[in-house]
């Protein structure tokens, strides 16, 4: 049995609470936040503190606060000799080197509180200062996900990046879309079986192949018309992608 203190209260802490809760290799000994409101989520109330000075002994240490926090908590914590880790995507395994063992266990996936997340399905990125270390991080990985990769801290922030266009900036533009058909008295659920369509393609076929629209066909009169609709924030974001578009498939209006 896996013994593990959890670091922090937000949204990755409370999901990975239930998460190693629930798996039969992992056991959760204590929970950790400087607030200990914030840990209403955790069923045992005596496995709580907000004392970084009183952490158990455990074999591992999962660090999950905000990227700027990572660096005054770690600076707080003494080593116990268990494996010492952080799961952000921008944060380099070096701000856990103070830890004889550490290493990074990063899930890629949008985590809300609330959300029920198969991680099955969750890619999990894992480096490691060891072989046995990262042996050890494998092992556990391999028990909660079906997708777990060996991922450096360059190529985790590359990765972190690219995640950025393809959530965050793609639900933004849900966003806008959302907000553009209010103020024309349209549902939004129209355009659901369209964006669950596009993303559905990505299972067969690479989202180079997939592109479609007006940019693509080089449709000069379409894109015209649809600048004339516009206001002129989402008129400038729709140049840009269009450009953006265009510059990628060699084709110039």
């Amino acid at each position: 049995m896996i013994r593990i203190v959890i670091i922090g209260a937000g949204n990755v802490a409370s999901q990975f609470y239930s998460l190693f809760s629930k798996n039969k290799a992992t056991e959760v000994i204590q929970v950790y936040n400087r607030n200990r409101d914030h840990l209403h989520f955790v069923k045992d109330k005596l496995m709580i503190t907000d004392d970084l000075h009183s952490i158990k002994k455990a074999d591992l240490y999962f660090t999950a606060v905000a990227d700027e926090a990572i660096t005054g908590v770690v600076e707080k914590m003494k080593d116990s000799g268990g494996l010492y880790t952080h799961c952000s995507g921008t944060q380099d395994i070096s701000v856990l080197s103070k830890f004889e063992n550490h290493g990074i266990l990063y899930p890629l996936q949008s985590i809300s509180k609330n959300a029920t997340i198969n991680f099955k399905n969750v890619p999990f990125c894992l480096e490691a200062n060891s072989a046995e270390n990262l042996n050890f991080l494998s092992s556990l990985a391999e028990d909660l996900s079906e997708k777990v990769f060996e991922v450096n801290s360059r190529q985790r922030r590359s990765l972190h990046a690219a995640a950025v266009f393809v959530n965050n900036f793609s639900n933004h533009l849900y966003s806008l879309a959302a907000d553009y058909c209010q103020q024309k008295e349209l549902p939004f659920e129209i355009l659901l079986p369209l964006i669950k369509e596009t993303v559905a393609k990505l299972d067969t076929m690479s989202p180079y192949s997939a592109q479609t629209g007006p940019a693509v066909r080089n449709d000069a009169s379409t894109i015209e018309k649809h600048l004339e609709l516009l206001d002129d924030d989402m008129k400038e974001i729709y140049k840009v992608l269009t450009r953006s578009i265009q510059d990628l498939h060699g084709k110039k209006l």
